[in-house]
């Protein structure tokens, strides 16, 4: 009859608190959410390791404060390109570098009148925005697996960088936003 209305019983009622009144519907989205929640775990667990940029030596790539993501499969099909911007593991398992890098294996890599040179050959920078005329160290040749990664913001002193030679293997893989240009 119209306008009648149905009554729950006490079973009845229980179950559409804990289902709702379509268990079908509840299960699908139950079995979505749950998918989900895997996947994001998984893939932040797994895939994409969040970071902040601490301190000015990336700037005005990345600025202070920053939150980004590392992609720690980048690397899975080849190896490290000049001027990808990479988290770098110098010490510890919790301390982890944004850095860029400038040197490959097998290269002589040196700072003169401020500008990298590689085997000799000044390397164009175009993503520098404060570039440096003291920056001044002599030619280190880079090993088999090494790769020289330094920071963007070259107006730091020389001294103030964490910079360097680092072995492939601690090289954890590429930041996946790119900051300002």
């Amino acid at each position: 009859m119209a306008g009648e209305t149905k009554t729950l019983g006490i079973s009845g009622w229980i179950q559409a608190v804990a289902i709702g009144r379509r268990p079908r519907r509840t299960l699908v989205r139950l079995t979505v959410l749950i998918t989900l929640a895997v996947c994001v775990f998984l893939l932040f667990s797994f895939v994409l390791m969040p970071v902040r940029i601490n301190g000015p030596s990336m700037m005005p790539t990345y600025q202070n404060g920053e939150i980004n993501f590392i992609n720690r499969l980048a690397y899975m099909n080849h190896e490290p390109q000049r001027g990808d911007v990479v988290g770098v593991r110098f010490s510890g398992p919790h301390v982890m570098y944004v850095k860029r890098i400038v040197g490959l294996p097998g290269e002589t890599i040196s700072f003169t009148g401020g500008c990298v040179c590689i085997d000799g050959k000044v390397l164009d920078e175009p993503y520098l925005k404060f570039p440096s005329t003291d920056w001044e160290s002599p030619p280190k040749h880079l090993g088999p697996a090494e790769y020289y990664v330094v920071g963007d913001n070259r107006s730091m002193p020389f001294e103030d960088h964490q910079k360097g030679a680092t072995e492939r293997r601690r090289i954890i893989g590429r930041i996946v936003l790119h900051g300002q240009s």
